[in-house]
């Protein structure tokens, strides 16, 4: 896949963190990145947006954000209320083309959850998707609540002709409960799709090289890494 869409199943699922895990992973194996992030909100002029968090922690990939606005709302919202013209679709899909040409992967990160609304025609990440025709992979929370909300990203997902390339959770805890543990083999039955890594909770602050070095083994050999999805299971029960 040369084109990647990286959404949650809502915000602060560790959808930053999981893109910056398949960006190092690609670079770890040689293919050179770019991470696109079409609208960020809740981040003012001065600060680093979730952009510079991948590359701070993935290394050498391009970096492009498409707007930028200051109150941490729906893409929609945000632009409405800052007075700025909104990111459309066809701005995204032009691009994310335009970094595939010279690009091994480019991945896509929303903002929240799929059906985010990004401008008052009501567009979508979905949408882009649809109109890069590429994968959708899917951050979602370990415990308990998460399956719901992943097979209703699922379904939104199927409903408009689009593929699910798996599931990750974002944020792996280092003491799981009985559903977090039971969720390993119901989340990729919620999300009729493989279950493709488990990012640990708080690797967003490792050192940027100690992260590189791990990034591979959180995730699958789909998402370039070393990770197995049966055998995390089996040293979880």
């Amino acid at each position: 896949m040369s084109v990647l869409v990286v959404t949650g199943t809502g915000t602060e699922v560790g959808k930053t963190v999981v893109t910056a895990a398949v960006a190092a992973a690609a670079v770890a194996a040689g293919r050179s990145v770019a991470v696109l992030k079409p609208a960020q909100t809740g981040v003012t002029a001065q600060e680093p947006g979730d952009v510079a968090e991948v590359e701070r922690l993935a290394g050498a990939v391009t970096g492009l954000e498409l707007a930028r606005y200051p109150e941490p709302l729906a893409p929609a919202t945000a632009a409405r209320r800052a007075g700025r013209a909104p990111v459309r679709p066809k701005e995204i899909e032009q691009a994310a083309s335009r970094l595939a040409e010279s690009h091994d992967l480019v991945l896509v990160e929303g903002a929240g959850g799929l059906l985010v609304r990004m401008d008052e025609a009501g567009s979508t990440l979905a949408d882009v998707a649809g109109l890069l025709d590429a994968p959708v992979l899917v951050v979602a929370q370990p415990g308990l609540g998460t399956l719901n909300i992943t097979a209703l990203t699922a379904e939104a997902l199927r409903s408009r002709g689009l593929r699910c390339a798996g599931v990750v959770i974002g944020s792996w805890p280092a003491v799981p409960d009985l559903a977090t543990l039971c969720n390993l083999t119901d989340l990729p039955e919620a999300a009729g799709a493989p279950l493709l890594g488990a990012v640990p909770e708080g690797s967003g602050t490792l050192p940027a090289a100690t992260f590189r070095t791990a990034a591979p083994g959180w995730l699958a050999p789909e998402l370039s890494g070393t990770w197995d999805a049966g055998r995390f299971a089996s040293q979880h029960h």
